[in-house]
């Protein structure tokens, strides 16, 4: 009998550690594709440290030690502070609006009709898969200050005396943007909330509802602490990706007039690396990016487990 039980659980173990296996050669793949686009590179971090040229060989190029370094910290720092500033201020808007995403998720959920819930769902999820250069384009035809929709609306109805630059004014360019991009994300940020709503068991809303509850109530008492956690993984990993604030929104949407306020950390070093040719010193500006995403990872992390009991790597 002993002998059995004991043949049982060899095979059992034989059986899960095959499919553990299997697991991990499905994976492997993606992992070499982790490791090739996102580690391999970081060999590159050597070129920080010479002063190198196009078209000349590394080995040939002068090494100059933590030179780049005094640059970006010292001669041109100030340069330095305002692409953070403008990273750090657009990114805490984005999470200053990121409870919207929530909301839009309950409301969605609570639809009832089923047409009506698909065609908003649709509508609001296609704009994550247009590219910027056509958001860019669709919000030209709205705000330009020529002939834009919204201007030449406001202006047939009196309620200003001239266009307004919309896509130019430097005073409002932060919203502006933050609105852009929740416009482009809302119905894709949705779907996480909406598959946590789902997760939530359906006896709690019957047990609501037996006791008289009403639909506020019960999404009050029973969605929001059912979605809570999934939000606060998602703020945590926000907040620990506020330098990355993404290129394309903001190369598309660049102009002389907003320059001040519209060049994050990933713009200023490509713009200093590919139009400025700069390439040693644009790497220390990504190595300096990288150092500092990373360190508000493992912060972030360590509050969250100080607070929450969880760590969320």
């Amino acid at each position: 009998m002993e002998l059995q039980v004991a043949t049982k659980r060899l095979a059992v173990k034989k059986k899960k550690k095959k499919f553990s296996m299997t697991l991990l050669l499905m994976a492997l793949p993606f992992i070499i594709l982790v490791i090739v686009f996102n580690y391999v590179p970081l060999f590159g971090w050597i070129y920080g440290f010479y002063d190198y040229k196009p078209g000349i060989p590394l080995k040939d190029s002068e090494f100059v030690g933590l030179k780049f370094f005094r640059l970006a910290f010292m001669d041109q720092g100030t340069d330095l502070v305002r692409v953070l500033r403008n990273s750090l201020v657009l990114s805490f808007l984005s999470i200053l609006v990121s409870p919207l995403y929530v909301a839009f998720a309950i409301l969605l959920n609570e639809m009832r009709g089923k047409w009506f819930k698909k065609f908003v769902q649709v509508t609001t999820t296609l704009p994550n898969f247009i590219s910027w250069v056509l958001v860019y384009s669709i919000f030209y035809v709205f705000f330009a200050v020529s002939d834009g929709v919204v201007n030449t609306l406001l202006l047939k109805l009196e309620w200003i005396l001239s266009p307004f630059n919309f896509l130019g004014n430097n005073d409002i360019v932060w919203i502006f943007q933050t609105l852009v991009g929740l416009w482009k994300g809302l119905g894709w940020g949705a779907i996480i909330y909406l598959a946590a709503i789902v997760g939530i068991d359906p006896e709690l809303y019957e047990a609501a509802k037996s006791d008289g509850a009403g639909r506020f109530r019960t999404i009050w008492h029973i969605t929001v602490p059912g979605i809570m956690p999934t939000f606060v993984v998602l703020l945590l990993l926000n907040v620990s990706n506020m330098l990355n604030n993404g290129f394309e929104q903001f190369y598309v949407f660049y102009n002389a007039l907003v320059a001040d306020r519209l060049e994050v950390i990933d713009y200023y070093v490509y713009r200093i690396g590919l139009e400025s040719n700069d390439f040693s010193y644009s790497t220390v500006l990504g190595m300096f990016k990288t150092i500092v995403s990373v360190t508000i990872l493992f912060t972030v992390n360590w509050i969250a487990k100080k607070v929450r009991g969880e760590s969320i790597i």
